[in-house]
Formats: C-alpha cells, sequence, structure tokens
C-alpha cells in the first residue's frame, strides 16, 4: 500500500509539473509606446466586440459538449472588467491562455490563435480599449461537467495544441502582402476557431484546416474558405476584398448569420490589410467539405 501510495504521490506530482501555466514575466515583454490607433485596428481585425458585446460588457453564453461557457466583461472597469490588468496581465491572456491569477483560460477564450500575435499589437489593444468607457457588468462562472471542470488539466490541453508557429508555411521571399494577410488570419481575426473542425478534445483538427465545421449556434455549417470547388475556389482576390468590405458575395448574396458583426469589423480594416486576407485565403491548400 505504501508503494502504491508513493506511486499516486508520483503521478500527482508529474500531472501538476506538466499543467503548471506558462507566464510571462515583465522583463520577457519587448514593446514600444502603446499605439492607439493600431489598437485599434487590431481590436476590430480580432472583432472583439462581437463576442464581448459593444460596450465589452460580456455575458454571451457559448453552449458546447463540454458545457455553457459564459464570455466576461473586458471593459476597463476595475471591478467587474479588466480595468485593474497590467500589461502583463493582458499579455498572459492572450499569448498564453492565462489569467492574473496564474490559472488556464479554457480555450473557448481564442488564444490559440491570438498566441500568434505580436506583443507590440496585443499591449496596443490593451491601450485602446483601457480608453473605452468602463461597463460595471458581473458575468456568471462558465458550467461545465466533470472532467472537463478540473481547470488544471487545460496545461495537458495546451501541450499537445497551443503553438505558435504559423500554419501555412510560405515559400522565401513571399510578399509582404501574403505575410501581412497569413499574420491577421492565423492571429487576431482567429478565423480557424470558427472555419475549421475540432476534435473530440476540442482541438482545431489541421488538416481540415478551414474546410468548415458544424455551426457553433447548432444550425448548418461554417463555410469551406479554402480554394476549393465546395469553397472559394470561384472568388478571386478582389471579390473576397469586396465581400470582406460590403458584405455581398459574387452573386449579390449578402452576409449572414454571426458572421455579419465580423464582417462589419473586418470593414473597418484598411483595403490593404482586406487584400492581404483575401491572398492568405486563395493561398491555402485547398480542402474538400466534409459535407
Amino acid at each position: 500500500m505504501r508503494s502504491l501510495g508513493l506511486g499516486l504521490l508520483g503521478l500527482g506530482l508529474i500531472f501538476w509539473w506538466l499543467t503548471r501555466p506558462d507566464i510571462l514575466a515583465d522583463a520577457d515583454l519587448d514593446f514600444d509606446q502603446p499605439n492607439l490607433a493600431n489598437g485599434e485596428l487590431m481590436f476590430h481585425a480580432g472583432s472583439c466586440a462581437a463576442c464581448h458585446e459593444a460596450d465589452l460588457r460580456g455575458g454571451m453564453e457559448l453552449k458546447t459538449d463540454f458545457g455553457i461557457f459564459r464570455v466576461p466583461n473586458i471593459s476597463p472597469d476595475p471591478e467587474t472588467g479588466i480595468g485593474r490588468w497590467s500589461q502583463t496581465d493582458f499579455a498572459n491572456a492572450m499569448l498564453r491562455g492565462v489569467s492574473p491569477e496564474g490559472k488556464h483560460y479554457y480555450p473557448a477564450f481564442p488564444y490559440t490563435s491570438y498566441t500568434r500575435m505580436q506583443v507590440q499589437d496585443v499591449v496596443d489593444i490593451m491601450a485602446y480599449i483601457d480608453r473605452l468607457p468602463p461597463v460595471q457588468h458581473v458575468v456568471a462562472d462558465s458550467e461545465l461537467g466533470f472532467p472537463w471542470s478540473i481547470r488544471r488539466g487545460i496545461g495537458l490541453w495546451k501541450l499537445r495544441y497551443l503553438n505558435p508557429e504559423p500554419w501555412l508555411e510560405l515559400a522565401g521571399g513571399a510578399d509582404a502582402a501574403l505575410l501581412r494577410g497569413r499574420y491577421l488570419v492565423e492571429g487576431p481575426g482567429h478565423c480557424s476557431e470558427c472555419h475549421t473542425e475540432r476534435d473530440a478534445f476540442g482541438g482545431i483538427r489541421l488538416k481540415r484546416w478551414m474546410a468548415g465545421a458544424p455551426n457553433p449556434d447548432g444550425e448548418g455549417r461554417i463555410p469551406n474558405i479554402t480554394p476549393d470547388a465546395s469553397g472559394l475556389a470561384e472568388w478571386s482576390i478582389r471579390d473576397i476584398t469586396y465581400f470582406l468590405e460590403a458584405g455581398l458575395t459574387p452573386d449579390y448574396d449578402t452576409v449572414g448569420g454571426s458572421m455579419v458583426a465580423v464582417q462589419e469589423n473586418l470593414a473597418r480594416l484598411g483595403s490593404d490589410d482586406r487584400a492581404a486576407i483575401s491572398a492568405y485565403l486563395k493561398a491555402l491548400p485547398a480542402k474538400v467539405n466534409a459535407d
């Protein structure tokens, strides 16, 4: 029995070590004075208000197979929002998925995409949010069943799924527009979080990158946005760019569903950025829609 107890203790210590949060310290962050204009641009590139509400009060419920996730208040309110967070706190949340208290965030918060962002852009977003009106609004905790309720276990999940490297490898000498498009789509835009299928543990299926996925709202599917016949094969870069600007498809249909708010945010980007996003999407490997 003693050896069994020691073995269990050893396994517990290994679990505790493997699941420890990977936390950035102040000294790990290298950035310049915050740029509010860039912070606003990145805020819209990430469509932050689409999930956190227009005033960032939070409260939206995301119903999943793992339980109900509730989107938090990220307004600069010091009591119910992030008004007391430091720049390092915000960077840890965005790039590492770790709270100011040193606890793992659940990946319903798309830090698996944000981890690809540059520290400067993250700091700029916080500076922009800090200048928005604070909203006092308490959001209830998420409701998850066992074993997903064991937050510490997310540390193991991160070992498998949290990767700051770009997904799409580009040939040497790739032009600046394509590199910018990759950054916007894979990082702040977090497009794969909705447009890519997930496995049984909620991780992105990289082999199905951007090939469409079940609609988290429960009706239909999120479309394939790779250049396959079931996706964007017939769309030109100009078509995609115009869709992001005006919400109109090449056959004059209009954007719908949860994409409406996303498109409205992307319309606030510069035309060069929208064209860069379009170039990236056309450069993706074509994937057949599972449906």
